[in-house]
C-alpha cells in the first residue's frame, strides 16, 4: 500500500468525511557556477507527503517527509481541524479524473537518468561558450528535476504523473570600460534535446560585450521593446494576479468588473496554456486532480476568463477552472497540503513580427533584456514599478545606437496593454526563480516614461 493509500485508509477509519493525499517524489540535480568554474554538483532525493482533510466543513492539513508516518500526518491534520471555522460554501473534492488530451514532450527518460557528470558537462558547455577576453567572470546554475507526482482522495480520485524539467542561467560580467556591465541568458524546457547550453552562454556573452561603455538613458518618454525574459517578469509579477478569481472577487484586480470588456489592443491575446509542448507548467491535471485545458484570459483585447482552484471557486459559487498549484523548488510539483490558484503557463500568443522589424520600426526607443525588482505599487489601479538592468539598447530612427545604463519604470498595466504596438514571433519559455512559468515573445509598447538611475 502506497503512502497516499495509507493516509486515505486511515482517514476513512477515523470517520473523516473527506481526505486528500499528495505525494511528490523528486530527484534534483544542481550544478552551480562561480568565478567561471563549476563549484558544486549535487543530487538530492526529496519525498514529501501532504494531507488535507475536510471534516464538518472544517479544512486542516499536515505534511511529512517521512512517508512511513503517513497516518501520523492524518492524525495531526485532524487535531488541527479543531481550530478553524467551518467553510459552509465547501462542496467536495473531485471524484474522478477524465483525461481530455495529452500534452507532448513533458517527460524525458534521459533527464530522469542524468548523472552528475553529465550535468557538469552541460554546465561546462555553457561556461565555454560565454568565455571571452572581455568577460571578467561567469556565474550561473543548472537545475534538473525528475519527479513522480500523485494526488488521491477519499472520493475515489487517483492521478499520477511523471515529469522532467531542466533550466539553466548564465551571468557574464565585464569590468572593461567606464563601469561594470553584465549579460544574462536563460533557458528552460522539459526535454534534453530542447536545451542548448552553447546558446545560453553565447547570448550572455554577446549581451555583456555589447553593453560595455553604456550611455545614460535620458529621462523621457520612449517606445519600449521588452524581450521575452523581461516580458516574462511582467507576466509573473504584475499581470497574473489580476486574472485570479479570488483577487477579482475581492476587487483587488485592476480589471475588476471588466469581464467581456476591452482591456488591451485588439491583436493582443493572453491565455493560460497547460498543454503547451515542452512548457514548464504544462500538465494534464492540476494539483487537485482536476483536468486542465487551455483558457483564454484576453482574447482580441477583450477580458474573457478568470482562473481558480476548488476552494476559491466554491467560495464565489463558481466552477473551478483546474488551476490549483502546489509548486516545488526549483521546479515542478510539491506536496504543500493547501494549494493556491495560479496559471500553468501564462502565454502571450506570438504575432509574426521579428524583433529586428520592431527595432527598425522604432524612432525613439529602448530595448530591454532583463528587469529586476518588478512589483505592483497600487494593484487596484494597476500601477507597477520595475528596474531595467541588463541588455539595454538605445534605439534611434530604427537602429541600435548605444548600450544604455539602468533606469526605473513606474507605469500602469491597463495603460500598457492599451498601448502595445507590436508583438514578436520569438516565443520563449521563461521561468523566473521561484515564480510562475510563462511563454512569451518580445512585446513593444508606446509612451512609457523612464527615470535614469
Amino acid at each position: 500500500m502506497s503512502a497516499c493509500e495509507r493516509a486515505l485508509e486511515h482517514a476513512k477509519n477515523l470517520g473523516i468525511e473527506e481526505c486528500e493525499s499528495i505525494l511528490s517524489k523528486q530527484r534534483i540535480t544542481t550544478v552551480r557556477i562561480t568565478d567561471s568554474e563549476i563549484v558544486e554538483v549535487k543530487q538530492n532525493l526529496e519525498n514529501v507527503l501532504g494531507v488535507r482533510i475536510i471534516h464538518q466543513k472544517k479544512i486542516a492539513s499536515a505534511q511529512t517527509s517521512i512517508l512511513e508516518e503517513a497516518t501520523k500526518a492524518v492524525d495531526q491534520a485532524l487535531e488541527f481541524a479543531k481550530f478553524p471555522k467551518p467553510k459552509k460554501y465547501w462542496r467536495a473534492l473531485p471524484s474522478e479524473f477524465k483525461k481530455n488530451s495529452q500534452p507532448e514532450n513533458l517527460f524525458d527518460k534521459k533527464l530522469s537518468e542524468i548523472t552528475g557528470s553529465q550535468a557538469s558537462d552541460i554546465a561546462q558547455a555553457m561556461i565555454n561558450s560565454a568565455l571571452d577576453q572581455k568577460i571578467s567572470t561567469i556565474s550561473g546554475s543548472i537545475n534538473i528535476v525528475s519527479e513522480r507526482f500523485e494526488v488521491a482522495n477519499s472520493n475515489g480520485l487517483s492521478c499520477n504523473d511523471d515529469a522532467t524539467y531542466i533550466a539553466g542561467v548564465i551571468n557574464a560580467d565585464s569590468e572593461i570600460g567606464d563601469s561594470p556591465v553584465s549579460g544574462f541568458s536563460q533557458s528552460s524546457c522539459r526535454m534534453l534535446a530542447s536545451f542548448h547550453p552553447e546558446t545560453i552562454g553565447e547570448d550572455a556573452r554577446q549581451m555583456c560585450i555589447s553593453s560595455i561603455n553604456p550611455q545614460k538613458c535620458e529621462q523621457d518618454t520612449y517606445s519600449l521593446i521588452f524581450e521575452p525574459y523581461a516580458m516574462g517578469e511582467i507576466l509573473a509579477f504584475v499581470i497574473a494576479d489580476n486574472f485570479d478569481l479570488k483577487t477579482y472577487a475581492e476587487k483587488l484586480s485592476c480589471f475588476s468588473e471588466k469581464i467581456e470588456k476591452k482591456i488591451a489592443v485588439e491583436n493582443f491575446n493572453l491565455m493560460d496554456d497547460p498543454h503547451a509542448p515542452d512548457g514548464i507548467g504544462s500538465k494534464i491535471f492540476d494539483d487537485e486532480g482536476m483536468p486542465t485545458k487551455p483558457r483564454p484570459l484576453i482574447e482580441d483585447g477583450v477580458f474573457k476568463n478568470l482562473y481558480s482552484d476548488l476552494y476559491n471557486a466554491f467560495k464565489e459559487n463558481k466552477e473551478p477552472s483546474g488551476n490549483a498549484r502546489r509548486p516545488a523548488s526549483p521546479m515542478g510539483r510539491g506536496a504543500e497540503p493547501i494549494p493556491y490558484p495560479a496559471p500553468h503557463n501564462l502565454r502571450i500568443i506570438a504575432n509574426g513580427m521579428t524583433q529586428d522589424e520592431m527595432i527598425k520600426d522604432t524612432k525613439k526607443g529602448l530595448l530591454i533584456g532583463r528587469l529586476w525588482y518588478t512589483y505592483p505599487v497600487n494593484p487596484i489601479k494597476g500601477d507597477f514599478s520595475c528596474t531595467a538592468r541588463s541588455g539595454i539598447r538605445i534605439i534611434e530612427n530604427g537602429q541600435i545606437k548605444n548600450p544604455g545604463k539602468s533606469f526605473r519604470i513606474v507605469h500602469n498595466l491597463p495603460t500598457l496593454l492599451q498601448n502595445i504596438s507590436a508583438i514578436g514571433n520569438n516565443e520563449t519559455n521563461v521561468q523566473q526563480w521561484a515564480s510562475l512559468p510563462s511563454i512569451t515573445p518580445s512585446v513593444k509598447a508606446e509612451g512609457i516614461k523612464i527615470v535614469p538611475i
